[in-house]
């Protein structure tokens, strides 16, 4: 297709009613869109993915904050990439769901360059002037540490709410409608992380700034599930035909349901579960495999499994998530663990991944394997939440 492109001009008088992403925008991508006419073979839905808000201001009471927009123009060629323009494709980051495989790989592009940045610049100023909200309603490490990290690194500051469950205004019985509505009033985007599920979407609803997912109770963990596929196609150097077995509570397990959704975006994967029978995975996502065309298995012998996948990802029995029921925890935990037993029968350029923190299900001996790539995998969550601020941030 030769390049072409196109600019126009949308004076909006404020206030007005207008999701997150401009109008006018993606007006011109709906009238422009039957140019990117795909190759069947190409293995995806579409060139361009757009997360349009069909939120208006009854729902949300959002304005859009300028009173004039210009859509840029957009210079399109035969590149097998996404479209890219100046703006991010997605307004927030709720679930895995959002992404398809070309955005997939125009991200992990940016975060091969944030890898680039964080290696050899110690004073990056690309995010110099913005603020990052950090509200945890459930413990974090890695998360919230990478996240704040990402901000540094890139110049931005960092505004922060450990345990907000208690010690925010949760504690009094604010709603988190109220909480965003006030944090969004100190900051120009917010990272949150909540016991519910469905929590972010919420929050992402009553936001004018973009929202980040962190983790919504056993619902999803998309950046988790990011650096997951990252992670791998670093590791194995492929993402399509991979076999992964995803192993422990896989019920309760946000990271692997995230994961099950974006691994879905390419060709002739196949998913083995594996997990005590407490713990199964829900119909709800092998169901959308099974639609997705994506084969998967259930298995009881992890040995059997370990020796056919590329990937062994193991995850801990969460004990928050059985409440009073201590007696079915104490059923699953520690029905499969990886030790050297099963590192014996793994194929050599097979990996053990692991979203941590751990507790028994992967032996210590292990991590002296270099098929470990459990604490490799997590620097990459640094990389991946530095991606993303940018292109929030910022854009493309």
């Amino acid at each position: 297709m030769a390049s072409s492109s196109l600019f126009c001009t949308c004076p909006l008088q404020a206030p007005v009613s207008a999701p997150k992403t401009m109008k006018c925008y993606t007006d011109f991508l709906s009238n422009y869109l039957s140019l990117f006419k795909q190759s069947p073979n190409s293995g995806s839905h579409s060139r361009v993915l757009f997360n349009v808000k069909s939120i208006n201001r009854e729902q949300s009471g959002r304005l859009l904050p300028r009173n004039r927009v210009q859509c840029q123009a957009l210079d399109v060629d035969n590149k097998p990439s996404i479209l890219i323009g100046n703006k991010f494709q997605l307004d927030d980051v709720i679930e895995a769901q959002q992404f398809d495989r070309d955005i997939l790989t125009a991200i992990f592009e940016v975060t091969r360059e944030m890898e680039r940045v964080e290696k050899n610049s110690r004073s990056s100023q690309i995010l110099k002037g913005f603020l990052m909200a950090t509200l945890f309603y459930e413990p974090s490490t890695r998360t919230r540490l990478s996240f704040e990290s990402a901000m540094k690194r890139l110049g931005g500051e960092v505004l922060t709410t450990e345990n907000a469950r208690e010690f925010s205004s949760a504690a009094k019985g604010e709603t988190l409608e109220d909480t965003i509505r006030t944090v969004e009033g100190y900051s120009d985007i917010i990272v949150m992380r909540h016991f519910e599920s469905g929590a972010a979407r919420r929050a992402a609803a009553t936001a004018s700034v973009p929202v980040i997912n962190a983790g919504d109770g056993p619902g999803q963990h998309p950046t988790q599930a990011l650096l997951d596929v990252y992670t791998i196609e670093r590791e194995i150097g492929k993402l399509d035909g991979i076999k992964a077995g995803l192993v422990g509570d896989l019920a309760n397990g946000r990271t692997v349901r995230s994961l099950a959704y974006l691994l879905s975006k390419y060709q002739d994967v196949k998913i083995y579960f594996v997990s005590p029978e407490v713990v199964k995975m829900k119909d709800d996502i092998k169901d959308f495999l099974t639609l997705k065309g994506v084969k998967w298995e259930e298995s009881g012998d992890l040995m059997e499994v370990a020796s056919k996948c590329d990937v062994v990802y193991q995850t801990r029995i969460q004990r928050e998530r059985f409440g009073e029921r201590t007696d079915l925890y104490e059923e699953a935990r520690g029905k499969y663990i990886v030790d050297g037993a099963v590192l014996s029968v793994m194929q050599k350029h097979a990996v053990v991944m692991h979203p941590l923190p751990r507790l028994d299900e992967i032996t210590v001996d292990v991590d002296a394997d270099p098929r470990a790539a459990y604490f490799r995998q997590a620097k990459n969550g640094l990389y991946i939440r530095m991606a993303l601020l940018k292109l929030l941030l910022l854009g493309w």
